[in-house]
């Protein structure tokens, strides 16, 4: 399969994709966010009834423009959160008070009037079916959704449609997201799907190729932050991904080339890199 160009930062701009999914952009663009909050409407093929993804940031004019996607608040028929970050999370009880719709996500700080998502369940809302994969790593509470009518995995921040995510220490964790990457990979491999829409940036149709990336890219950063604590003249010791300077230390030396104003999130990385090469 060959991919399709990612447009440039800013020509993002949602839209529908497979037979199943519509993205509707928050306007939130940021160098966390990228274009903004991806919010996704999943719809069966004739169905009435939708279910929201993520409705991401309070801001009226987002609500508006996703409840129009559904049809109107009445479409509505469940809220799926993949994380509890803000920019997924801070229009939840918005959502939840127009539409009357339950609300799930793996946190039950997330949840409304509905119970916590679990590993391996089977989600269907008139006809659209949805798996859901437990996929921590970027957080604790991160979850991703398999619609198997079109082969989408619906990603959170654990796979992003420019660059890599940030493992956001110490709640989130590199065994964890390792474990959570390779897993994605192998439903790539079971051929249960192909494309991947994430919560950030454009969607990509090949999902293999980059879980590959996202697998090799993490290897190589962790070989860069052992050659880094080398240079330093430190060691991962058990406390090194608390220790008050090591971790800005070690990204000036591996993020030397990256725009300063993502180091603060690079740091909550290389923590959490120095909490997985700590000595057991």
């Amino acid at each position: 399969m060959t991919a399709s160009p990612v447009p440039p930062l800013g020509e993002w701009a949602g839209g529908s994709f497979g037979e199943r999914g519509t993205c509707v952009l928050a306007p939130n663009p940021g160098p966390m966010t990228l274009d903004g909050t991806n919010t996704w409407v999943l719809r069966e093929p004739g169905a009435e009834r939708v279910v929201l993804v993520d409705p991401g940031p309070l801001d009226e004019a987002h609500l508006d423009a996703q409840l129009a996607a559904c049809g109107g608040a009445g479409r509505v028929a469940l809220v799926l959160v993949t994380h509890h970050h803000h920019d997924h999370t801070d229009a939840v009880d918005a959502i939840h008070a127009r539409t009357g719709a339950p609300v799930r996500a793996v946190s039950p700080d997330w949840c409304r009037a509905a119970d916590p998502l679990t590993d391996g369940e089977a989600i269907d809302v008139e006809g659209l079916s949805l798996s859901v994969v437990a996929t921590p790593g970027h957080t604790a509470d991160s979850v991703s959704f398999v619609v198997g009518g079109d082969k989408a995995l619906l990603t959170g921040d654990m796979v992003l449609g420019r660059g890599t995510t940030v493992v956001v220490h110490p709640d989130g964790a590199i065994a964890p997201y390792l474990d959570s990457i390779t897993r994605m990979r192998a439903l790539v491999t079971a051929g249960e799907i192909e494309v991947a829409w994430p919560a950030h940036g454009p969607v990509l149709d090949d999902a293999g190729a980059v879980l590959d990336h996202y697998l090799t890219h993490r290897q190589q950063r962790l070989d860069q932050v052992r050659d880094a604590l080398v240079a330093l003249g430190e060691q991962p010791g058990p406390d090194a991904a608390d220790h008050p300077t090591l971790a800005r230390r070690v990204v000036e030396v591996v993020y030397a080339d990256v725009d300063r104003s993502v180091w603060d999130a690079a740091e909550w990385s290389v923590r959490a890199q120095l909490a997985y090469l700590a000595p057991a």
